[in-house]
């Protein structure tokens, strides 16, 4: 298939997502190769190395590029600049955040503080959520998955058959 109709089939807009996850080891010094299908988002971002934040609501990082810092700025903008709201949410994405650098092989080292925050130890799972991924430790990505599907499986039950009806159907589908 060549790149237009790849375009028109929709698979462009996929390859500027982070999805999928993976489980790397992390080395004797400390590194972690983030997942080669993320460094490729990341390039095409154009971010300079790699941006991190504690996850606002799970034992996780938030990691990503330019879309997660629009997404940040698009948050903040909405809050009165002197406001309280907008200093605790500057306070935890910002002011708790690290760009880190990217080596040439790939691999980041996370800072013992956020290692902490998101009780990492040998292991790291990326996990991707389109415009950021997420890097858990393991197991906790393990049960927070279970209980993913979990909701995700009581809310189509709850949403019914007409949310199956509504949801668009992929160009050339069959009847």
């Amino acid at each position: 298939m060549d790149r237009r109709g790849a375009k028109a089939a929709g698979w462009v807009a996929i390859v500027d997502r982070y999805v999928s996850n993976f489980t790397n080891r992390l080395d004797s010094k400390g590194r972690v190769s983030i997942p080669a299908s993320f460094r490729s988002v990341l390039a095409r971002d154009g971010f300079e190395g790699l941006y991190v934040h504690p996850s606002l609501d799970a034992e996780a990082l938030d990691c990503g590029g330019h879309a997660l810092l629009r997404e940040i700025d698009g948050l903040l903008a909405t809050l009165s600049p002197y406001s309280p709201e907008r200093d605790v949410f500057s306070t935890a994405l910002l002011g708790t955040s690290d760009v880190l650098k990217v080596d040439t092989e790939g691999r980041i080292v996370l800072p013992e503080r956020l290692l902490a925050r998101a009780s990492i130890g040998s292991e790291a799972t990326f996990v991707g959520q389109g415009h950021k991924f997420q890097i858990w430790e393991p197991g906790r990505f393990r049960a927070r998955l279970e209980e993913a599907e979990q909701r995700v499986r009581a809310l189509t039950r709850e949403l019914g058959t007409g949310y199956a009806a509504s949801a668009p159907r992929p160009r050339g589908a069959r009847e």
